[in-house]
């Protein structure tokens, strides 16, 4: 694929295809939290005399559903990038990430590996949030694929996205932001 850097406007990058994992992952939780919901639903008492017991039962319903469709309001679609930062695309709106301070980006299909998630999505239709492993130290994620992991590091925090083309959003940065070094930092 050949891409052509630019300067001074908006440029896009399409999230990371699914791996077979986060797909196996999504549909499995899917299933199971409609399954869940539909399980509750029909056990809901219905026409009792228990004072809110239908009320309750309902909104016990509600739980998967709501967690399912959190979920995939959050779903990672891609980056935009210009001077202003990175902004993640989600289903309804965008998350901006700052680049001030950016000192070094790099690619690095190992990076997440042996993460601990402290807050966030684990892997049902994106894995984001807080996460920490011993070689990034604590960071946040905004990825799709693990293996196509681009790493952003500032000062005192570190960011993890998974753009479809790792190079061509590490060029960009390239451009936007020529004080930072592209590349891995030594020993890694």
């Amino acid at each position: 694929m050949r891409v052509r850097y630019t300067e001074g406007r908006m440029q896009r990058f399409d999230a990371a295809a699914w791996p077979a994992s986060l797909k196996v992952v999504s549909t499995g939780a899917t299933v199971i939290l409609l399954g869940a919901t539909y399980a509750l639903s029909r056990a809901v008492p219905r026409g009792t005399r228990v004072p809110f017991a239908e009320t309750f039962g309902t909104l016990f319903v509600a739980v998967p559903a709501v967690i399912l469709l959190v979920a995939l309001l959050f779903v990672v679609r891609g980056y935009q990038l210009d001077r202003s930062g990175l902004y993640v695309e989600r289903l309804l709106w965008r998350t901006r990430v700052g680049l001030d301070g950016l000192t070094r980006a790099w690619h690095d299909p190992s990076a997440m590996r042996r993460s601990l998630r402290l807050f966030g999505n684990g892997g049902l239709f994106a894995v984001t949030g807080v996460f920490q492993n011993k070689s990034l130290g604590r960071y946040r994620a905004f990825v799709t694929n693990p293996k196509l992991a681009v790493v952003l590091r500032f000062g005192k925090r570190t960011v993890v996205v998974s753009p479809a083309y790792p190079h061509a959003l590490l060029g960009q940065l390239q451009l936007v932001v020529p004080a930072a070094v592209i590349g891995p930092p030594d020993g890694a």
